[in-house]
């Protein structure tokens, strides 16, 4: 069973940034694809960005710019580095690692961005 550890959600004001890591327990992390979404309350849950098995990288147009995901394999994480955040990025961050069966998704992290 693996376990994902979230960790650097917060307060930060508009222009800040943050970041997000994403700890999977286990040895299978670099089979999955790992990514994260996010959600406010009374909206569906939105992908934000992915990283592949194979390093590839993807993002929702609203962050393209702004947010940067990375991996680390042999630390078993995934990061989400945002900058310039805006109030309308404020949301539950989760972190999911998917691809393969079965599937998991982390506990989530809040990100509020207000001043």
């Amino acid at each position: 069973q693996v376990q994902l550890v979230e960790s650097g959600g917060g307060l930060v004001q508009p222009g800040g940034s943050l970041r997000l890591s994403c700890a999977a327990s286990g040895s299978i992390f670099s089979l999955y694809i790992v990514g994260w979404y996010r959600q406010t309350p009374g909206k569906q849950r939105e992908w934000v960005a992915y990283s592949n098995s194979g390093g590839s990288t993807n993002y929702v147009d609203s962050v393209k710019g702004r947010f940067t995901i990375s991996r680390d394999n042999a630390k078993n994480t995934v990061y989400l580095q945002m900058n310039s955040l805006k109030p309308e990025d404020t949301a539950v961050y989760y972190c999911r690692l998917w691809g393969r069966s079965p599937e998991y998704w982390g506990q989530g992290t809040q990100v509020t961005v207000a001043s």
